[in-house]
């Protein structure tokens, strides 16, 4: 998820970045991380509970599979630091505990949360909520 005021990932990728003096992805960068705008993932949790079937399960992504390298470049552009593709034995030095993360490839569909709840995500990409610059203010 990701938004103002999120906590989790992004702001942990920035910070890394900021210690090590680089932005950093693994490889190639194409491995994709799936994205919601917490927003959205809040109206996803109302239509779950007022129109959802009991034990099934839903997928709250707006952006289905984000290339890793984009988001690396978004981080290096706002904090003007250089971009950099480091190896998977790298990873665990320089991302520390979110090194799977920063090297898993996970798209995923919300094609059937869509469908069967008529959830629409309408607010920015996870580029676009980095683009805004929020993030990079403190």
């Amino acid at each position: 998820m990701h938004g103002p005021g999120e906590k989790g990932f992004v702001p942990t990728l920035i910070a890394i970045a900021r210690e090590k003096g680089v932005s950093a992805y693994v490889g190639d960068g194409l491995n994709r991380w799936p994205a919601v705008h917490r927003l959205d993932a809040a109206r996803l949790f109302r239509l779950a509970l007022e129109k959802g079937s009991a034990g099934a399960s839903y997928h709250g992504v707006a952006d289905e599979g984000v290339p890793f390298r984009d988001i690396a470049g978004v981080i290096a552009r706002h904090l003007n630091l250089p971009l950099l593709s480091i190896s998977r034995e790298e990873a665990d030095d320089h991302f520390g505990w979110l090194a799977f993360a920063a090297s898993t490839d996970n798209p995923t569909s919300s094609a059937l949360t869509k469908e069967r709840l008529g959830w629409q995500p309408v607010q920015p990409s996870l580029i676009a909520d980095l683009e805004q610059g929020h993030y990079f203010n403190s």
